[in-house]
């Protein structure tokens, strides 16, 4: 498939209008009332738009973040998860100050922060390899960091209408947190990555790892699959937001997130209009 915009293919075109209107209100800044068209059929089809916003975004993707599919939301495909861009310009590194974090909510849109454990590629995978277990991504070097997903939409109900919905926009991503290293993590025992979620100083999360269906693992076979079968083979130096560990915490314009991981320190967030 061309990610030519201009493409004469009809039924690249109506995919092509649902991916433009996603952009221009992210671009603006606006939310948007419905749906922009028909939702994709399946998450191949979605994944297609997905593709086409990414070649209308002027900025160049350095990871993807990882959702989780609940059993009864899941297509054909079989997939468990769903995969969403990270672009240069919303990748902050915490720095022990607060962050701003742009979102839609402010505008009628969908915001929520998630803690995250983000791998970092340190090889190419290899373009050819389509399946992936996790004992097979497990192989292939990665670092490990904290994070937090600036989980943002304009449209609100992003979440409500489902994978294919998410996946058509970006994913519902709008930025990724950068915090510690947390080294050595092959060898620790997951179950002891343990995190909480406050908002304005109240506790709205707990939980770890161990949140992850699979584990972190899992997460990283599947970013592994899908992007390769998707012609996009993650490189080094790539970043793999894994999954939320404490849950999907919303987030208001003005409201400040401090995400504490046991034993690698804090992040803190505050949310401004995109």
């Amino acid at each position: 498939m061309s990610n030519d915009p201009g493409s004469q293919d009809p039924a690249v075109s109506v995919l092509d209008d649902i991916a433009r209107q996603f952009v221009e209100a992210r671009r603006a800044g606006r939310s948007l009332a419905d749906f922009p068209g028909a939702i994709p059929p399946d998450l191949v089809t979605a994944y297609r738009v997905q593709d086409l916003a990414i070649a209308r975004w002027d900025d160049a993707v350095v990871g993807w973040k990882v959702g989780y599919i609940a059993a009864e939301r899941r297509d054909g495909s079989g997939d468990e998860r769903l995969l969403g861009p990270v672009f240069s310009r919303n990748l902050w590194n915490a720095t022990g100050s607060i962050v701003d974090i742009p979102v839609f909510s402010g505008a009628g849109g969908f915001a929520a922060v998630e803690a995250e454990y983000v791998l970092q590629l340190e090889a190419d995978a290899p373009a050819d390899k389509l399946d992936w277990t996790p004992e097979a991504a497990a192989a292939l070097p990665a670092r490990l960091f904290t994070g937090v997903e600036v989980a943002s939409s304009p449209l609100a109900t992003i979440n409500v209408l489902g994978p294919r919905v998410v996946v058509s926009d970006f994913g519902n991503n709008n930025g990724l947190v950068l915090g510690t290293e947390i080294v050595d993590w092959m060898r620790l025992d997951e179950a002891r990555l343990l995190a909480r979620t406050e908002i304005d100083g109240n506790v709205v999360g707990t939980g770890g790892a161990n949140n992850l269906p699979g584990g972190l693992r899992a997460a990283y076979a599947f970013a592994l699959s899908r992007s390769a079968k998707r012609g996009r083979p993650l490189k080094k130096g790539e970043l793999i937001a894994t999954g939320n560990a404490t849950g999907i915490h919303d987030i208001a314009v003005g409201q400040q997130a401090v995400i504490r991981f046991e034993g690698y320190g804090e992040i803190s967030c505050r949310a401004v209009a995109a």
